[in-house]
């Protein structure tokens, strides 16, 4: 009788990277709709009038329309499932994305703004879910904090892109806006192949569909879990992520992704001025400038994955936030000196860099920490808590960089981070190679169940 393997334990194969590339259709959207308005405002202002109020709206409607995308988005999917949700929010998206072509009033954009980033907010726990649930427990941080990548190269396109639009000319901001439904749509039809999570169909009692899908995956041999999630239920409720130990988990999880994401799109203000000094200001070589210090920003992920599966999530979560902290202090403390261009620019880079890894927990921990009945739900409201707080760090920001200077604002940001190191030195988990089952019960330990989850499949 040859053994019987789960799927957490089958080793990284071509239907890995194929959901992978699914999932990180998110992160990838979510970076190119925010980045595209910024080079679309500075075109169209002068067509529709914009007021500057009206100009801010703008620019925040889709982090605010994040905040209500991902509490609906999360639960949705939990209540009907990852693939059909999938499909909707990308037909929504693609939609929305042509419609902003043809508006004629800025309202009409605030409105459509608002619309897609409910879109992208309800796209990130659905993502989440699905390559977590379909993941092998030792490459799942790797996966899931690579996802993280795809928000800086969206970034980064949005600025080639609105680059190189930018000659078509007064009308060029319609094109820009109009550009993102390339993707989506390209996503949509991709999505279309997927297949729904085991996890997900046997926490609904669907178990015979869950085995089905599996055994089509992976082969007869391998089952979805040698263990049971007995917290598992029919019936998702949003509250389960206050109840029977989770509170503590997603206030961590709340906490720790809202001050990491404050500063980063807040400090995103400071790029012009720092391409002022390369000669990129005053002109369109601010956006190509802002493409490139993104992608360089990447440099931080490639060895925060391997420092993640090696070392763990904990320890790779606070130094980051450590180092993070201690580059922002110092540019507070040079921001009045005349210190060379050089070693400001490379205090901007190792914050980046490590900003950059420390983005990649905001994926692992949510997906991690809660049940299957509750994973989507509790991915989309830390997403959500995150994008309302950096909508509000990035209306705010200005009024702060006018009142205070930009030293204080660096210590400010500096000590935000430094919060957050505290916060994962004393309330973050370790889930370096446990099952989703164990990780997901790590407050509660004698809930798991060494049975099998869904039946007790043998092999001959």
């Amino acid at each position: 009788m040859s053994k019987v393997r789960t799927m957490e334990e089958m080793p990284l194969s071509r239907f890995h990277y194929k959901m992978f590339a699914y999932a990180s259709g998110s992160a990838f959207l979510d970076g190119y709709i925010i980045g595209i308005v910024a080079v679309a405002l500075s075109v169209m202002h002068s067509q529709l009038n914009l007021s500057v109020t009206m100009m801010g709206l703008i620019g925040t409607a889709t982090l605010a329309g994040m905040f209500v995308g991902g509490m609906l988005g999360g639960y949705l999917t939990d209540l009907v499932g990852r693939k059909k949700m999938f499909i909707i929010d990308m037909l929504v998206m693609a939609i929305v994305s042509i419609l902003q072509f043809y508006v004629n009033d800025p309202m009409q954009l605030v409105i459509l703004r608002f619309i897609l980033g409910i879109a992208v907010g309800a796209d990130y726990p659905i993502a989440g879910a699905l390559m977590t649930e379909f993941a092998p427990t030792k490459n799942r941080g790797a996966l899931l904090g690579g996802l993280n990548a795809l928000w800086y190269i969206g970034y980064a396109g949005s600025y080639l892109a609105g680059y190189c639009m930018l000659s078509i000319g007064d009308t060029s901001w319609r094109w820009m806006l109009l550009s993102s439904a390339v993707p989506v749509i390209i996503m949509l039809i991709s999505r279309l192949n997927m297949p729904e999570s085991p996890r997900w169909l046997a926490s609904k009692g669907r178990e015979e569909e869950a085995n089905a899908i599996v055994e089509k995956i992976f082969g007869e041999k391998v089952i979805m879990s040698a263990e049971k999630e007995t917290e598992t239920e029919e019936k998702t409720s949003f509250l389960d992520m206050f109840r029977n130990g989770y509170g503590k988990l997603t206030i961590f999880v709340s906490v720790f992704y809202a001050i990491q994401v404050i500063p980063t799109f807040a400090i995103g203000t400071y790029i012009p001025e720092i391409f002022s000094q390369f000669g990129f200001a005053n002109g369109s070589r601010e956006y190509l400038g802002s493409a490139i210090i993104n992608i360089i920003y990447l440099v931080g992920l490639i060895p925060a994955l391997y420092f993640i599966e090696k070392y763990g999530r904990k320890p790779t979560l606070y130094w980051a936030f450590l180092a993070c902290s201690i580059s922002l202090f110092a540019l507070g403390a040079i921001s009045e000196s005349n210190a060379p261009f050089v070693f400001i620019l490379a205090l901007f880079v190792i914050y980046g860099s490590f900003n950059t890894g420390m983005g990649a927990h905001t994926w692992i921990y949510p997906n991690e920490l809660f049940p299957t009945h509750i994973r989507g739900t509790a991915m989309g409201f830390t997403t959500g808590m995150a994008r309302i707080a950096s909508s509000i760090s990035t209306f705010l920001f200005p009024a702060i960089m006018a009142s205070y200077g930009l030293a204080i604002t660096m210590y400010i940001c500096g000590a935000l981070l430094f919060i957050g190191f505290l916060v994962t030195i004393f309330m973050a988990p370790e889930t370096k190679n446990m099952s989703l089952t164990q990780a997901s019960s790590i407050n509660k330990p004698n809930n798991i169940e060494q049975d099998s989850f869904v039946s007790n499949k043998t092999a001959n």
